[in-house]
């Protein structure tokens, strides 16, 4: 393979790599703004000037093809001297609103202000002055004071979104960015705009102005708005998601995620509507009891029919998991009515992300129910309205949204045991609910669409304390009284993972299934599922491995 040499290493490269990439690959930082992997070529930044051997002048190394037996330098006196212009030439009407800028602590402009700039400007005239908080979609809204014309979101938006909408208007020092004429930046993959600006001038409508990421935590997880399952990142503080983020993964979703998932997968976590506790209806209406109670008058009232009157329906918005225990109490108990409802849009699929299928788990949970060869969700249903299913079993789905065939059906039931994490239609028609934790409080494994198995693990902590006190910084409360009043704060649930229910409720019904961690169930999975087989937590690891099945799920 040919080889180039910067900063001294030399370092082998596949041809039409560019310097830049080179010495990404080989971890050598050569500061960027305008570059991104995964857009094309702009070079109009000029921080990524190098000095290479034989050459002129020096070059921008985002746009110059490595050659073998190069020589660069990221920093001579040259390169340094030139890349210290070009901040300052940045920097001569960029505001100095980092306190109250969303961007700090992950702007590149701040930090490289820090490692590569004079520290001062030669020049005393007034910064120019562009608009500030311009609506640029339902979704972003961009300070064009701040911005450095980069053009990273035009090239997004024309190249990735294949929605043309943001162009640049003006010349000079008046240049800005705007939406073409009558358009309105409002396309489905808008805000990824939001995590390539490397500074802060396109802002989260959603975020803006919530916390400083230096205040939160952050947790790998998996979208869970649709089958293709974009690898993302969670931040929370104090105990609360405060915005999602995508996270890289080249199987996956690359750098991308679509704005509906960003933004309407996580809310129901700290809802008003979650499930405070276990109920049982008494009298008519649902009254909240402790666990032991709800166990023992769920386990006694299944207790009251033969197994052909009852079908458990698991979910594929539930874990694979959750739904193996399930498909083992159903076993335990000699239920063969056992299947799950789909829940697809027809239409709202695109070549990009987005699938028709808006959950996360379809493929897992046809994989952990293989073995079950009973009635499936038509039978189940067909079964209800003839009275000879007279209890069932939801697990994290909300059957009374799909139709109002559904809503009469359940109201026909005797019995009706639901675990969820919100209240809903099926909720309201139980007669024992169990508080489920939300996909952001447990561990567990997704399968999306492509056969491709991840993780998700928790961001939010469903014990009091631990919820209150995630994300802050101690040296910060001074009295306990403080902390106190921190930790009275939010949502007081107490949920558990749906497996850890079911185990629960196997016990109360004298089975044995007994876990104490969602990596015990995931290893019987692996030994029972022919598809996960050798595979642990470790095995799949941050961004997920593809299983050996026949054929993908979905085409």
């Amino acid at each position: 393979m040919p080889t180039i040499t910067i900063d001294g290493k030399q370092i082998e490269f596949k041809q039409g790599q560019t310097v830049i990439e080179v010495a990404y690959e080989a971890g050598v930082e050569i500061p960027h703004f305008c570059y991104h992997p995964k857009l094309s070529i702009s070079g109009n930044c000029r921080v990524c000037l190098v000095e290479i051997e034989k050459m002129p002048k020096l070059a921008i190394s985002c746009a110059t093809l490595a050659g073998d037996g190069m020589v660069v330098h990221t920093n001579s006196a040259k390169t340094l001297e030139a890349r210290n212009a070009v901040m300052e030439f940045i920097l001569i009407n960029h505001p100095l609103d980092c306190p109250i800028c969303d961007e700090a602590g992950e702007c590149k402009l701040q930090d490289y202000a820090y490692a590569h700039s004079r520290g001062e400007s030669r020049f005393e005239e007034i910064k120019n002055r562009k608009e500030k908080r311009v609506q640029l979609g339902p979704r972003i809204k961009f300070d064009g004071d701040r911005c450095i014309s980069c053009s990273r979101c035009i090239r997004f938006s024309d190249e990735i979104a294949k929605s043309n909408q943001l162009t640049f208007t003006n010349r000079g020092d008046k240049v800005t960015i705007s939406t073409f004429p009558g358009e309105s930046f409002d396309n489905p993959y808008s805000m990824n705009t939001v995590d390539i600006c490397p500074v802060g001038a396109l802002t989260n409508n959603d975020f803006r102005f919530k916390s400083r990421v230096w205040e939160m935590s952050f947790t790998d997880s998996i979208c869970v708005g649709c089958a293709r399952g974009c690898n993302t990142e969670i931040g929370v503080r104090n105990n609360e998601i405060l915005r999602l983020t995508p996270r890289q993964n080249e199987e996956v979703n690359s750098f991308w995620m679509c704005d509906n998932g960003r933004l309407n997968t996580f809310k129901n976590v700290n809802a008003e509507d979650r499930i405070d506790g276990t109920f049982v209806r008494k009298e008519g209406q649902l009254q909240k009891v402790n666990w032991d109670e709800a166990l023992e008058v769920a386990a006694k009232s299944l207790k009251e029919y033969k197994s052909g009157e009852i079908a458990f329906v698991g979910s594929a918005f539930a874990t694979c998991e959750d739904n193996f225990v399930l498909a083992k109490l159903a076993k335990q108990l000699n239920i063969a009515s056992v299947d799950f409802a789909r829940h697809s849009v027809a239409g709202d699929q695109d070549d990009i992300l987005i699938r028709e299928d808006k959950t996360p788990n379809t493929a897992g949970a046809e994989l952990v129910f293989t073995k079950t060869n009973g009635a499936k969700l038509e039978g189940i249903f067909r079964l209800i309205k003839e009275g000879k299913v007279k209890t069932l079993f939801v697990m994290e789905d909300d059957l009374g949204s799909i139709n109002d065939e559904w809503e009469q059906a359940l109201g026909m039931l005797d019995l009706l045991i639901v675990t969820a994490t919100n209240s809903n239609k099926t909720t309201a028609l139980a007669d024992i609910v169990f508080p489920a934790a939300s996909y952001a409080e447990k561990h567990g494994t997704f399968v999306n669409f492509q056969g491709r198995v991840q993780r998700i693990r928790p961001a939010v902590s469903l014990d009091e304390m631990d919820r209150a006190l995630d994300g802050m910084n101690m040296s910060r409360w001074d009295k306990f009284g403080t902390k106190f009043d921190r930790w009275n704060q939010g949502h007081k649930y107490d949920a558990k993972p749906s497996w850890k229910i079911l185990a629960q409720l196997s016990s109360h019904l004298g089975g044995k299934i007994k876990y104490e961690m969602a990596e015990e169930v995931f290893a019987e999975i692996a030994n029972s599922v022919d598809a996960f087989k050798g595979l642990d937590y470790d095995e799949i690891g941050e961004l997920g491995i593809q299983l050996k099945i026949s054929e993908k799920v979905e085409k």
